[in-house]
C-alpha cells in the first residue's frame, strides 16, 4: 500500500531524518536526530515566529519571515501536513484573511530542535 503524499514527503524530511553522530559524542552509536522540515529556514522562521505570538496573518507572517507568497504558502503547507501549525481560513468582506498559529504538537517539535541545537552547540564547545 502506497505512503499519502503528505506522510511520503514528511517521512524523507521529518523528525526521523538524521545527521552523522557529533565527533566525540560520549554515547556510542547514538544518532542525532535533527527534525529537518523545521530546519529549514523559512520554516524555522515561521515556528519562532508564532513561538511568540499567539497567532499571526498570512501578510504579518510574510513581513516578519521575508518571504513571498508562494513561498510562504508552501512552507507553511508543509507545516500544517506535519500537525505543526493550525491554519484558519475566512473572509473579511470579500478580501480572503488567513491566520496561522503554532498547535501544541509544533511547539513541542520547535522545543525538541532547540535543544538538539543546544546539545550540539555544548559538543562543539567541548561542555
Amino acid at each position: 500500500m502506497a505512503k499519502p503524499r503528505a506522510a511520503a514527503r514528511h517521512a524523507e524530511t521529518g523528525p526521523a531524518a538524521s545527521l552523522h553522530p557529533v565527533p566525540g559524542e560520549q554515547s556510542a552509536g547514538a544518532s542525532l536526530d535533527l527534525d529537518r522540515l523545521i530546519h529549514e529556514r523559512v520554516r524555522l522562521a515561521i515556528v519562532s515566529a508564532l513561538a511568540v505570538n499567539p497567532s499571526l496573518s498570512f501578510n504579518e507572517l510574510k513581513e516578519l519571515v521575508g518571504a513571498t507568497d508562494g513561498n510562504l504558502s508552501v512552507h507553511a503547507r508543509k507545516l500544517e501536513e506535519a500537525g505543526y501549525l493550525a491554519c484558519t481560513k475566512t473572509f473579511q468582506g470579500r478580501v480572503p484573511h488567513t491566520v496561522y498559529a503554532l498547535t501544541a504538537r509544533g511547539r513541542r517539535a520547535l522545543e525538541g530542535y532547540l535543544d538538539h541545537m543546544e546539545g550540539l552547540i555544548r559538543a562543539t564547545r567541548g561542555r
